[in-house]
């Protein structure tokens, strides 16, 4: 299939998911927004990392960002502003941050990216201790039902935004930074833009992530806001799934979360194994992801 057509049957999919919050129980309603948002994270993730091999350790600082914006926000502000103000925090956050980030490459950047993701958790612990807040408890939260669907039309717009960007001069553009940064440079690639652009674009979609989820949650903490692993989550879902392509993500997300119920509540540490087993596997085996392996082997029209 053609990734016009892969955008076309994921919509399609999350167009079907509309339809669990009328029939389906709490359980299911509370198993689709995680998967949904672990799918809009993931493919957020892929628009960066996956195209251009920056591998980032930190975008959960978009997300712990969108989350705080929101509940700093929380009855000061209507939900229609304060979560577009959380995407425009994370975005602005990216813009100020990328070129510096961006000069380095390699594991140097995958340690700077991880790095900065903690230095803003702790601002964020001592901001909060400084106005006498150890955590915050978010009163009169949203119907989960509400919270569904809003992080639905998030998988969504993560999903198109994947497609527009590979099909874009920007996402031919990111390939040939991943392939050889200095021969794309040669050829006329505007390599730092479109670097920026990359990570701007990537920071929107998990900063209203954060802060939907905040309010799913009803409890902010930063440690929890800003735990690495939401990060090394967003990885293995589109490395194992297939970052890229925008299939990928969303069957690595599918994937892991149906791991997690499985095994998170009952063996975490067993569940962590595997999660890690997973990962080593596939870097090492199947670096094309699961569905890069699965396509490779789908018959071609002729």
């Amino acid at each position: 299939m053609t990734p016009h057509r892969h955008a076309i049957v994921i919509l399609a999919l999350l167009g079907a998911a509309a339809t669990v919050p009328a029939l389906g129980s709490d359980y299911w309603i509370g198993f689709g927004i995680t998967a949904l948002m672990w799918i809009a994270l993931a493919q957020s993730w892929s628009v960066f990392s996956g195209l251009s091999g920056y591998v980032s350790f930190g975008h959960v600082v978009f997300y712990g960002l969108g989350a705080y914006v929101v509940v700093a926000t929380w009855e000061r502000l209507p939900l229609a502003i304060s979560l577009p103000l959380a995407a425009l925090a994370a975005v602005a956050f990216a813009a100020a941050i990328g070129t510096p980030v961006l000069r380095v490459r390699g594991p140097y950047f995958v340690i700077l990216s991880f790095g900065l993701a903690e230095l803003v958790k702790f601002i964020v612990i001592a901001v909060e201790a400084a106005a006498g807040h150890a955590s915050r408890l978010i009163l009169h939260s949203l119907d989960t039902a509400f919270i569904f669907y809003l992080m639905l039309a998030l998988a969504a717009a993560a999903t198109g935004l994947a497609w527009a960007v590979r099909a874009s001069r920007l996402g031919h553009g990111l390939r040939a930074i991943r392939e050889n940064e200095e021969a794309a440079e040669t050829i006329g690639v505007p390599v730092a833009r479109y670097k920026l652009l990359a990570l701007v674009i990537s920071a929107a979609i998990p900063g209203a992530v954060g802060g939907a989820m905040a309010l799913r949650a009803t409890y902010f903490e930063p440690v929890q806001a800003f735990d690495p692993m939401v990060s090394f989550s967003m990885i293995a879902m589109a490395v194992i799934g297939g970052s890229d392509d925008i299939l990928g993500p969303v069957a690595g997300a599918a994937l892991l979360v149906c791991l997690s119920e499985l095994f998170w509540a009952s063996a975490p540490q067993l569940y962590m194994v595997i999660l890690g087993a997973l990962l080593v596997t596939f870097v090492l085996f199947v670096p094309e992801g699961l569905c890069g392996r699965l396509l490779a082997r789908w018959p071609r029209p002729t």
